[in-house]
Order: structure tokens, then C-alpha cells, then sequence
């Protein structure tokens, strides 16, 4: 690809960059730097967070800009991380495409064998992942453990793939045999959010490369120390440089990726306007339609019927709706009530009540940053203003005992409302945030989830089969739960939310199977070879007395060699 020169000094300079990092692709001597974790005092500086390139951490070309990176648990900066320019994307970009020919032709089980080494390296270090998951993003530790372990389940169905998504091979009629197989896309880029450093870079990228694509991670500037440290550990499991790149900064560094024509494919993960937003861009792209899965955000209902068991279904709940803060897509945000169940509601206030701020297993971390908390509050006060009655007050935490100074602290919220299109029953709050409506009949319950624009998840709890199975057969969402208030699929069921809604924008889900129909194409071979008759097999001089003309069924099915 040309690229235009401004001035020649700056085009002498691009190339020796670029011929530096081809020679570090080459290069088997180099391992994979490491940045400085060290413990953090008043007198030493903060780390560097820098793009990851040919297997090490390297300096942007051109900017010197760099983001804070601050922890929630009290706002103090904990790190900086470089803003990628566009320049350095297509450093980035340009590698990865050099290095997809070699990537790619390797077998699938060798490839396979890399994420083998790669989980073994998670697994012994997933303590210290999951300290940086706490760190940067607030989770408590036990989100932060389970966090990492689902990273690892994903890496551990990539290391299946040898297994799973062989070709198919048919002889259809009598001479004409049918194949299919599976081709990787080229370079894709992968762009995900704050609220799982590891575990949502992790439902792409395994699968991705291990189906011989090349891939750029764009990871949320509040959240890049994670995955830096997963990319050196990637690198260390054997992986050639320039298959696996990461760019850091903010939607300029997002956007020059997105629409390098040298992507052929991209993920998205995170809210509803920007996944539209990345969806358009690529469908804007100079080459033609790029392929392209932009997840966004979502507004999931459970439904409680009369027989739903107090005790459990009240656990549940809290957990769905106040886990990992309430910032994650699968999180509760609104609670239908069929029937009378007051104890329910009581029940659900008793356990969030019980839930305390920290970072232990049980307890829940903040928010992510100021701007995220100030949104949460907007919607419990202007609910509140309108006229619902707030069951659960979590602005009380501010200053609360166990409450860090300078922490984005809000706790569980439990509202009860009468006008069932208020703007916080309505709209995606990303907070712990539970709003409850009483219905008068399971067919209300049904048209309020079913009237909602988003289409991630919904649930009902109950005891009763029959009524399970009415409910699964008429929500409008993609993944749906019997009990389970946070019901995502396990491998190889995939995740993803409903076409038509404001949930998924684009082509396919993002995990299991629907990874591997993602990031390939599938390729058919239809053939034929020519057995000769018995004439031209004597004119050949290997048929004679003893030729014998095959005799083939006639396939009336078959457009070869007939018009």
C-alpha cells in the first residue's frame, strides 16, 4: 500500500522504522520485554504503557502524548499509556499483515500448540493478572480470579480447534466429490472495553489466531496494563513477532484501526451508539465492506413469578445486578414482579444491604472512573425526582466506612417505580442500579421486556416448568436464563446479542462456534476427475481386451458437464 510523503526526511524516517521492527520479526534472539511493575512510591516514576510490537514493547514514532491511567479504588494515577497515532497503527498493522503468510500456513495443530504453552503460562501467572484486574479496574479479588479463569476457558476451546473445525469431504454423485475447508481472514483487529481487561480480549483473540489470523488489539486506555502483561506472556509461549500486535490510546487510535485497509475483519465490544458507529465505518471502508461484529450495550430484564424461591432467586439477583459493580452487558438492570412476592423484594433489599466496599471475595469495588459515577447518580435522582421510591439508597457510600477517599463509590440501588417508561427503567445505566415494576400478569411482564431496544439477555424465576418455557419462547433477547440471572453460554455455545437490536451490530457472535464461523471463510471444492472410456483408453495404449468401461449412475441432480 502507497503511502503519501509529506516531506522526504519524514519518509526516510518511517522506513527505518519500519526496516528496525522487521528485524526484531527475525530476530530469535529477542525475548519479550517486560515494563517495570514496580511497587509504587511518591518518589518513583510511573510506568510507561507502550503499543506492543514484534513481541516487545516499543516507543510510538512520532507523539510523545500519554493518557493516565488512574484506579478506581482512588482516583491517583497508577500508570500512563501511550496515544497511538495512526503512524504507528500502521506499523502495527503492517507487521501483522508481513507476518500472515508464514502465521498462516503453519497447520492448525501447530498453532494450537502455541495456545497449549500460552495457558500453561496463564494458569502460573493468573494470581498476578488478577492483582492487575483488581489494580486498574476495581472488581473485588474473586471477580478479578473468575475473570481470568474464564480467559482461560477460551484459550482452552482454542487449543481444541484441531479437533472441532475440520473440513467436511463427500463424494455427491458418482464421479463428483464435495470439500469444504476453512481459510483465515488476513489481519483483524480486535477493540475492546473497560469492564474485563482480560477475559473479553481473550473471547477473540485465541480463536482468532489459532484459525491463522494475525491480530491487533486495541484494549481501553483505563484498563491497558492487563493485557500488556497477557501480550508478554502471548510472546513468551513461542508466538512469531508481528502476529500478535496492540495499540494503546483513545477513539482516534480506535478509528485508525478500524479503518486501515489492510483490516479485514473487525470485533467490537461496548456501548450501543459506538458500536453503530463502528459498524457504519466499516461498511464505509475504501475496499469494500469489511466484516465486522460490533456488540453493544444492553438493558436485561428478569422476570420474577409467584413461585420463585425467596432465598435463592433474592441471591441471585444481587449478584446479577451488583457483581463487578453492575458494569458489565449480562448484569440485572430491571426486575419484573408477577404476582404478589413482597417478601421478595425484601429479601433482595436485606442481601444487597449486606454487601460492603472493598476488594475482598463479597464485597464491591467502584465504579471505573468520574464520569461513570456521575451518570449513575443522574439516573437514581432523577428517578427519585420523579417520583419512585428508593428502596436502597447506594449514595450513602460516599464517606461510608471501607470507602477509599477519592474512590468511585456507589453501592447496591434498589428502586421501585409505578411509570414503567421512566427514562431509568428505559435506558442503559452501566451501574448497580435494580429497577423493579410490579406487572399485573406475565403478558405485561412479557410486553415490557419485549418493548425495550436492546436484546442481550432475560430470565425468569420459577418453579414451574410450563411457564419457563413460556417466557424462553417469547423474550426478545439472545441468551436467556431459567434461574440464572446472569445467563452467558459457556464454550462452544457462543455470545452475542439479538440481530435487530441495539445489542449487536454486524456479522456472527464472539465466542465459540460463532468465533470460528467469524474469523474464516469457509471454502468449497467441488471436483471431478475424467475416468476416459475404453477408446481412448487403447489410443493410450493401457486399454486393450482387458479395458472395462466404468459404469456410472446417472445423476439427474447434476449441472457438471450437462447443459
Amino acid at each position: 500500500r502507497k503511502q503519501p510523503v509529506i516531506n522526504n526526511t519524514k519518509s526516510s524516517t518511517k522506513r527505518r522504522h519500519i526496516q528496525y521492527l522487521t528485524s526484531r520479526m527475525t530476530d530469535t534472539s529477542i525475548k519479550p520485554s517486560s515494563p517495570k511493575r514496580q511497587k509504587m512510591t511518591t518518589n518513583s516514576p510511573l510506568p510507561k504503557i507502550t503499543n506492543f510490537v514484534s513481541n516487545t514493547h516499543a516507543p510510538p514514532r512520532d507523539t510523545d502524548t500519554y493518557l493516565p491511567v488512574t484506579t478506581p479504588f482512588s482516583s491517583i494515577p497508577i500508570a500512563s499509556v501511550v496515544a497511538a497515532t495512526p503512524s504507528d497503527v500502521d506499523d502495527v498493522v503492517s507487521l501483522a499483515k508481513t507476518a500472515f503468510s508464514s502465521w498462516s500456513s503453519k497447520t492448525i495443530k501447530s498453532r494450537a500448540a502455541v495456545m497449549l504453552k500460552f495457558h500453561s503460562l496463564l494458569v502460573e501467572k493468573s494470581d498476578e493478572l488478577a492483582a492487575l484486574i483488581v489494580r486498574e479496574n476495581g472488581k473485588n479479588i474473586a471477580e478479578a480470579r473468575a475473570e481470568v479463569a474464564k480467559g482461560l476457558e477460551t484459550v482452552e476451546y482454542a487449543c481444541s480447534l484441531p479437533q472441532v473445525c475440520q473440513g467436511k469431504i463427500l463424494q455427491v454423485s458418482s464421479a463428483v466429490r464435495c470439500e469444504d475447508r476453512r481459510e483465515p481472514l488476513g489481519v483483524v483487529a480486535c477493540v475492546v472495553p473497560f469492564n474485563f481487561p482480560m477475559m473479553v480480549p481473550m473471547w477473540t483473540v485465541p480463536i482468532a489466531l489459532t484459525m491463522g489470523n494475525c491480530v491487533v488489539l486495541k484494549p481501553s486506555e483505563k484498563v491497558p496494563m492487563t493485557m500488556s502483561r497477557v501480550a508478554e506472556i502471548l510472546a513468551a509461549s513461542g508466538l512469531p513477532p508481528g502476529v500478535f500486535g496492540m495499540i494503546h490510546g483513545g477513539k482516534d487510535a480506535a478509528a485508525a484501526l478500524i479503518e486501515h485497509p489492510d483490516v479485514t475483519g473487525v470485533t467490537f465490544v461496548g456501548s450501543s451508539p459506538v458500536a453503530r458507529a463502528v459498524y457504519e465505518l466499516c461498511q464505509r471502508s475504501v475496499r469494500g465492506a469489511k466484516r465486522c461484529l460490533a456488540l453493544g450495550g444492553a438493558k436485561n430484564h428478569l422476570v420474577a413469578l409467584g413461585d420463585a424461591p425467596v432465598s435463592d432467586t433474592a441471591k441471585d439477583v444481587v449478584v446479577s445486578f451488583a457483581g463487578c459493580a453492575g458494569q458489565r452487558c449480562m448484569a440485572a438492570s430491571v426486575l419484573l414482579i408477577v404476582g404478589e412476592n413482597e417478601s421478595l423484594v425484601e429479601e433482595i433489599c436485606k442481601v444487597a444491604a449486606g454487601v460492603s466496599p472493598g476488594e475482598a471475595k463479597g464485597c464491591m469495588g467502584p465504579v471505573i472512573d468520574g464520569a461513570s459515577y456521575e451518570k449513575i447518580l443522574k439516573y437514581v435522582n432523577g428517578a427519585e425526582e420523579r417520583g419512585a421510591k428508593v428502596l436502597l439508597d447506594g449514595r450513602t457510600w460516599k464517606g461510608k466506612e471501607g470507602c477509599t477517599p477519592g474512590g468511585h463509590w456507589i453501592g447496591p440501588t434498589v428502586i421501585l417505580f409505578t411509570d414503567k417508561n421512566d427514562p431509568t427503567i428505559k435506558e442503559e445505566i452501566f451501574g448497580p442500579v435494580l429497577s423493579v415494576y410490579k406487572c399485573k400478569n406475565r403478558e405485561e411482564a412479557i410486553a415490557i421486556e419485549n418493548d425495550n431496544p436492546f436484546g442481550n439477555a432475560a430470565c425468569v424465576y420459577t418453579n414451574h416448568g410450563g411457564q419457563a418455557e413460556w417466557f424462553c419462547k417469547r423474550f426478545r433477547a439472545a441468551m436467556l436464563g431459567v434461574n440464572i440471572g446472569i445467563p452467558v453460554p459457556r464454550e462452544p455455545f457462543s455470545f452475542g446479542g439479538l440481530y435487530g437490536t441495539q445489542s449487536k451490530y454486524g456479522r456472527g457472535d464472539i465466542t465459540g462456534e460463532g468465533a470460528i464461523e467469524f474469523f474464516s471463510d469457509r471454502v468449497k471444492v467441488t471436483s471431478k476427475w475424467f475416468m476416459g472410456d475404453t477408446a481412448s483408453a487403447n489410443e493410450n495404449g493401457s486399454g486393450g481386451d482387458n479395458a472395462q468401461t466404468v459404469n456410472m449412475d446417472i445423476d439427474k441432480a447434476s449441472f457438471v458437464g450437462n447443459m
